[in-house]
């Protein structure tokens, strides 16, 4: 069976080799599906027990949007929900164990396209982030917890490969700079400016419209 799905797999990416590979036009719409790893970068300490903060990684489907304003230019989004441990390590009380939070961070870039008629097309983008934060599950020793919404930044560096003018497979990296505030039992425990400055990494499909 693997020799059979390695054979299928192999004829049909040799077609689509031999297909044209055509670039976007102005008003195409370039939809993706990926599967991203989303690994936090945290830092941050509280201001009453010290300690480092400390977020689990997860790894999600996205789905994500592009539009071409010119065949080099194009705006992107993308959508996904992921799913954080939360922790403060080595503090003056221990390890403490904040729950869960879900965070849906939609990322819009603008994206300049190197080699358009290229069957290799790589690109790079930058743009903005708004990160929205809700406590999933709250930790054994915490009665309430709360993340707050915050604006970053993010950079992106990434390429397509065209199987034809409509399908094509993609690998993408994004570094978004984003904090949050952590306040943890009324105030009791404060993790304020925590930055979680996630590194994304995505590998897909995409099919143009």
């Amino acid at each position: 069976m693997r020799s059979l799905t390695t054979g299928v797999l192999t004829l049909a990416l040799a077609a689509a080799s031999a297909a044209p590979a055509l670039a976007a036009e102005p008003g195409d719409i370039l939809m993706r599906l990926r599967g991203i790893g989303f690994m936090t970068d945290t830092s941050g300490t509280t201001d009453a027990f010290g300690g480092q903060a400390s977020t689990s990684n997860d790894y999600v489907p996205e789905l994500d949007f592009s539009y071409f304003f010119t065949k080099h230019i194009s705006a992107e989004l993308i959508l996904a929900t992921t799913k954080h441990r939360v922790k403060v390590k080595d503090s003056t009380a221990g390890d403490l164990n904040l729950g869960t939070v879900r965070a849906l961070p939609p990322v819009l870039t603008l994206q300049y396209h190197f080699n358009p008629d290229g069957r290799w097309n790589p690109y790079v983008g930058a743009g903005i982030n708004y990160t929205i934060t809700f406590a999933d599950k709250k930790g054994p020793s915490v009665n309430k917890v709360s993340y707050s919404d915050e604006f970053g930044y993010a950079f992106q560096a990434g390429i397509d490969y065209k199987l034809n003018d409509k399908w094509s497979l993609n690998f993408d990296l994004k570094k978004v700079f984003v904090s949050t505030d952590i306040v943890a039992n009324s105030g009791g425990v404060n993790a304020k400016g925590t930055d979680l400055d996630p590194w994304v990494v995505g590998i897909g499909v995409g099919y143009t419209f």
